[in-house]
């Protein structure tokens, strides 16, 4: 059996723009199993107060669901240090920390 040489190479992002372009997501939830963790991205508008009052009453707001990642467990400690290197970067750029999310608003649901 041959030897195997080893390469050392860097991956960039190509510049196409896929045909759906860029997809919004402000809430993620995470799982996980013994081999990989799953990213679902979810879109949650601003709440009407008749979803408002459902919310109340389960408990829960129903979101669609914008982009689920399924990524191997090698690769979430890479995936982490860059996004606190990226948020890192910019705290220092944007004159400080990110702020908190808004207060739910009295009465309504906790996202």
């Amino acid at each position: 059996m041959a030897d195997r040489k080893q390469i050392n190479f860097t991956i960039v992002p190509g510049d196409e723009t896929p045909a759906e372009g860029r997809t919004y997501a402000n809430f993620c939830a995470v799982a996980h199993t013994p081999f990989d963790f799953t990213l679902t991205f979810c879109e949650v508008p601003p709440l009407s107060e008749k979803e408002i009052r459902e919310a109340e009453q389960d408990h829960t707001v129903h979101a669609p669901v914008r982009a689920k990642l399924v990524l191997p467990v090698q690769f979430i400690p890479t995936l982490i240090a860059a996004l606190q290197e990226n948020l890192e970067v910019f705290t220092e750029s944007h004159s400080g920390p990110v702020p908190p999310p808004r207060a739910p608003r009295k009465g309504g649901p906790v996202h």
